[in-house]
């Protein structure tokens, strides 16, 4: 009986021998194996959801906190729309084969690049069985192969979403060995599978600071990290106050647990006694609580109905994925964008400004994976930018930043295209 160690390496080989096969593989083929994915989830939803039922029961009786618990749990509406997702993808243009910038040299070689597929992508994830389909799904449109390594949190739920990707794949002309899933909880597998170069040719977490911070330190295969995400929303003196009301509202509420919900609400000083207990209201109907510094505080005290704490150096730079605001009062617009340059990830940073030119100085001087004006950060996802779904969201600077869509997941080689020349 081989070891988890043994079957891994077995299990990447068959991925090493199957990528070469799906790199072919015609653009029809790869869009029916994602049709026959996206009916199953739905026709299989009952066997997907009990397998997620019991792995949340586990989940609540070891004490997960809430927002993990949330990237656990599967409904019927999430199922839904992860089957839709995989259709978005079906939908999208293929990368692979695209020819661009091509140019002639003054030799008369024909010089272009071609996009094709990375090769073999590991991901290492925690939590979220989502992640399971949207990996699938982009590495079989991209023509990658792909292993799954996720949390045991997850087990039940990716293992019944792993057999109906694969089963789907598998009958519509997927090549066997494109889809492989690690079932082995143990943790030293991880490491070993991080060492892999010379079968894996990127790897990509998707998790905590925990689990990026393992895979920075002991990946010798090419990583692209998915970061936290401590996302700040600026109020400038110039904003529509109903306008930043609706943005911090939606970029805090709509779904606290993610890595794109802001973190930090940033108001100028003009406009924070108008501004800060209109926002307050709205987030204590939520049951936000909110971490203000000293002139935050002082404003918003007397309102009773608050959910009030000193803000603390701690609560700058902080990802607390739940009904949790850091809030602070800034003289300008420089103020701002030096409070995110020391304390933010590099993920999602937004202003809300009508003056044009405070908007532009934001957009061009804030270093951020995705920055926006008069918007929620809650857009920055695969889905949402029209890329169908992401594997994951760089905050890193190479080679790909934000959202990691299908053409994220290819690299290209030069194509020469000569007549007898030869060099002199």
């Amino acid at each position: 009986m081989r070891s988890a160690k043994e079957e891994l390496e077995k299990q990447a080989q068959e991925a090493k021998v199957a990528s070469r096969k799906l790199s072919q593989l015609s653009t029809i083929a790869k869009n029916k194996a994602l049709h026959s994915i996206s009916d199953k989830l739905l026709d299989r939803k009952e066997e997907v959801l009990a397998a997620n039922k019991r792995d949340c029961e586990e989940a609540r009786a070891a004490g997960m906190n809430a927002s993990m618990l949330d990237r656990l749990i599967l409904t019927d509406e999430r199922l839904a729309s992860i089957a839709s997702d995989v259709r978005s993808v079906e939908a999208l243009p293929d990368p692979v084969g695209e020819s661009f910038d091509s140019h002639t040299l003054p030799n008369g070689i024909q010089l272009s690049k071609k996009r094709v597929p990375i090769g073999i992508i590991a991901s290492i994830y925690e939590s979220r069985p989502n992640v399971t389909i949207d990996i699938s799904t982009l590495c079989l449109k991209s023509g990658n192969a792909i292993i799954l390594r996720g949390g045991k949190e997850a087990l039940r739920s990716n293992a019944a979403l792993v057999k109906i990707v694969q089963e789907a794949s598998y009958s519509n002309g997927i090549p066997e060995g494109a889809i492989q899933f690690v079932k082995s909880p143990d943790r030293s597998l991880i490491i070993h599978l991080l060492k892999m170069r010379e079968i894996i040719d990127l790897i990509i977490p998707r998790g905590g600071a925990g689990l990026v911070k393992i895979v920075r330190d002991n990946a010798t295969v090419p990583i692209i990290a998915s970061g936290i995400g401590v996302c700040h929303t600026y109020v400038d003196a110039s904003a529509n106050l109903d306008k930043a009301t609706a943005i911090a509202y939606n970029a805090k509420v709509q779904r606290p647990s993610v890595c794109n919900a802001m973190e930090c609400l940033l108001v100028h000083k003009d406009i924070a006694e108008d501004y800060l207990p209109m926002i307050a209201l709205r987030w204590s109907e939520a049951g936000v609580e909110m971490h203000c510094d000293q002139r935050s505080f002082k404003i918003l005290n007397p309102i009773t109905s608050l959910k009030l704490i000193p803000a603390t150096e701690q609560d700058w730079g902080k990802e607390f994925l739940a009904l949790i605001v850091a809030v602070r009062v800034v003289d300008s617009l420089d103020d701002a964008i030096q409070h995110i340059e020391r304390y933010g990830s590099g993920h999602s940073e937004a202003i809300v400004a009508d003056d044009y030119s405070s908007a532009m100085r934001f957009l061009n001087e804030v270093d951020a994976a995705a920055v926006y004006a008069n918007a929620s950060t809650r857009f920055t996802d695969g889905s949402q930018f029209g890329l169908g779904a992401e594997i994951g969201i760089s905050t890193q600077k190479l080679h790909a930043r934000g959202p990691l869509g299908l053409k994220e997941l290819t690299t290209y080689k030069w194509v020469a295209l000569g007549n007898g020349q030869v060099r002199p």
